[in-house]
């Protein structure tokens, strides 16, 4: 059941956060095995950021992700750096308030900054949005290990518009499929 998941975006769009989001639903909540990687440097000052994660229900020999068969897409940028060569049978969320290309795979388009801006009134919980998205669309991990890995993860006072942003990706997610 592996899965190599790419998330990108610019610094400040919380893709490394999402990345350990999601190995820590995997770990944690649903007894799998996780390696989160990331890209520091100058994308922390909004260039394109990158962070990946490996889930597996088996132990995970090599912690760099070689070929992924899922992709977060939060930004142009992150798009043209680290998914225009997303291979054809590959998934691929992107944020289409933000992405304008497409690549030659599955792509489930998912507008995260809009919907965190005009519906939860917070455009910087579009990550978790995207989080709820990536969760319902893929099955990666399930729904009850995103969310107590959000609450742990989200800092204090936030929990619950974090889990409204969850459940919005949730139902986007449903919309699409």
């Amino acid at each position: 059941m592996r899965h190599e998941v790419r998330f990108s975006g610019f610094g400040g769009q919380g893709i490394i956060l999402s990345a350990v989001i999601l190995g820590r639903a995997a770990v944690m909540y649903d007894s799998l095995y996780a390696v989160q990687t990331q890209v520091y440097g100058p994308e922390a000052r909004g260039g394109a950021s990158m962070s990946a994660v490996i889930i597996d229900d088996e132990p995970i020999l090599y912690p760099k992700v070689t070929s992924p068969d899922i992709f977060v897409i939060m930004s142009q940028e992150g798009f043209e750096k680290y998914g225009a060569q997303a291979p054809e049978d590959a998934t691929m969320l992107l944020d289409s308030s933000l992405v304008h290309s497409r690549p030659q795979c599955r792509v489930i388009e998912i507008p995260a900054t809009r919907e965190a801006k005009e519906k939860l009134g917070r455009e910087i919980v579009a990550n978790i949005v995207m989080l709820g998205a990536l969760v319902s669309a893929t099955r990666v991990v399930t729904e009850t290990a995103i969310e107590k890995a959000i609450l742990d993860s989200v800092p204090k006072g936030t929990e619950s518009l974090n889990l409204k942003a969850m459940k919005r990706g949730f139902e986007l997610a449903r919309v699409v499929e």
